[in-house]
C-alpha cells in the first residue's frame, strides 16, 4: 500500500480526498460486479491412472507372492503318510495335495508345488503308478521321489512327467537330525527345481476359482474318510479361519513339524475305481494299487468349500487334460481361492458328514 502524504498543501479543499475515495469504491464495486458475471473456468481433468491386476497363482487362484508367478513348472513330491512318518514337513506350502491309497490300506501324498517355496519337504518316499494318472494333468511336472519298482519307473520315464529320483544323489537330499530310515530323506523346492533350471513354463490351472459360493450346497461341519486304521481322516470346518482343519480319528489334530495344522480351503472327495496288481510293491506281497483316472474315466465327487458340500461328478478324457468337476447341471464347480486337498477315495468307501 502506498504511503499517504500527510503534508496537505495550503488552499486545497479537504473534500477532494473524500470524492476520490468514493469514486474508488464505486470503481471497485463495478469491477466486482463485472467479474462475478464472467463464467468460471472449466476444471482441469484429473490425470488417470491404470492399475495392473495382480498375477494369480495358477494352482491356487491366490495373488502370487511378490506379485509375479514363478517361471517354473509344477513340482510334485511323494510324501509318506504312515504314522511313523508323521509329523511331515512342507505340506502347508503346497498348492494342491493329493492323498492316494497305496498297498496295505495306508495312504501317501503327492504334494504339488509351484507358487511357494518350501525349505524342507518330506519324508520323501517311492513313486507309484497312480502318480502318473494324478500328475499328467499338470503338463510336464517334476516328480521328486526316492526309488520305486522297475515297472513304475519305466512308466514314469515313458510319460510326460520328469523323473527326479533324489535317491540318485546325496546332494538332492536333506537329512534332518533325529530322523531314521526309511523316513530320513527330505528335500526342498530349491533343490528339486535346481535339477532342471531351464524348465520355465508355469502349468495351466486345473481348477476354476471364485469367491462366490456355488448354489445348491448343503452345510456341513465335518467330513470323515476312513481309509484304514492308519488313515482315518476327518476334516472339520472352522468358520474363524474359513478352512477345513484336518484330524485323525476324529480328535487328533494333523500337525506338521513346524507346528502348523494341515488345513484346506477346498476338500475334494473324488471316488475312484481301484484295482490291484500286476506287480508286488513290497516283500510282503502287497500289490500295486491302480486307479482308473483316465482315459474317459468318470465317477462321483463332492466338493467341500466354505462350510458346504456341493454334490457332483468328475470326468477326464486324456492323461494331459485336467479333471473336470461338475454339478448336476453339468456346470463346473468352482473352488475357493487357496490350497486344495484332493482325496482319492476308493469307491468301496463312503465318506460321511455331519451337518
Amino acid at each position: 500500500m502506498a504511503k499517504t502524504d500527510r503534508r496537505r498543501p495550503y488552499g486545497r479543499r479537504p473534500f477532494a480526498w473524500g470524492a476520490l475515495a468514493s469514486a474508488g469504491v464505486a470503481g471497485l464495486l463495478v469491477s466486482a460486479c463485472s467479474s462475478t458475471a464472467q463464467p468460471s473456468a472449466a476444471p482441469k481433468p484429473k490425470p488417470t491412472t491404470t492399475t495392473t491386476p495382480p498375477q494369480l497363482c495358477p494352482l491356487t487362484g491366490l495373488p502370487a507372492p511378490g506379485g509375479t508367478v514363478p517361471q517354473r513348472p509344477a513340482m510334485a513330491v511323494k510324501i509318506d503318510n504312515y504314522p511313523a512318518a508323521r509329523p511331515q514337513s512342507g505340506l502347508d506350502k503346497a498348492d494342491i495335495v493329493y492323498e492316494e491309497p497305496v498297498e496295505g490300506g495306508i495312504t501317501r501324498y503327492a504334494a504339488v508345488f509351484q507358487c511357494q517355496d518350501a525349505a524342507l519337504i518330506g519324508p520323501v518316499r517311492s513313486a507309484r503308478n497312480i502318480d502318473i494318472g494324478i500328475l499328467g494333468q499338470f503338463g510336464s511336472p517334476l516328480l521328486a521321489h526316492v526309488g520305486g519298482i522297475n515297472p513304475v519307473i519305466a512308466n514314469i520315464e515313458a510319460s510326460p512327467i520328469v523323473n527326479v529320483d533324489i535317491g540318485d544323489s546325496n546332494s538332492l537330499m536333506i537329512h534332518p537330525a533325529g530322523k531314521v530310515a526309511p523316513d530320513s530323506d527330505y528335500t526342498s523346492t530349491a533343490i528339486v527345481y535346481g535339477t532342471h533350471p531351464t524348465m520355465t513354463t508355469p502349468p495351466q490351472p486345473v481348477f476354476s476359482y471364485s469367491t462366490t459360493v456355488p448354489s445348491g450346497g448343503s452345510p456341513v461341519s465335518t467330513v470323515n474318510i476312513d481309509f484304514s486304521g492308519t488313515s482315518n481322516v476327518t476334516w472339520k470346518w472352522n468358520p474363524a479361519t474359513k478352512t477345513f482343519l484336518r484330524f485323525y480319528n476324529g480328535t487328533t489334530p494333523d500337525m506338521l513339524a513346524d507346528g502348523v495344522q494341515n488345513a484346506a480351503a477346498n476338500v475334494v472327495v473324488q471316488y475312484v475305481q481301484i484295482s490291484y496288481g500286476p506287480w508286488a510293491e513290497n516283500s510282503e506281497g502287497g500289490l500295486e494299487v491302480q486307479a482308473d483316472l483316465y482315459p474317459n474315466a468318470s465317477g462321483t465327487a463332492v466338493v467341500y468349500r466354505n462350510g458346504v458340500a456341493i454334490q457332483g461328478t468328475w470326468n477326464r478324457s486324456t492323461l494331459g487334460s485336467p479333471t473336470q468337476f461338475v454339478n448336476a447341471s453339468n456346470v463346473p464347480i468352482t473352488m475357493e481361492p487357496g490350497q486344495t486337498w484332493v482325496e482319492l477315495v476308493p469307491n468301496t468307501i463312503i465318506a460321511t458328514t455331519t451337518p
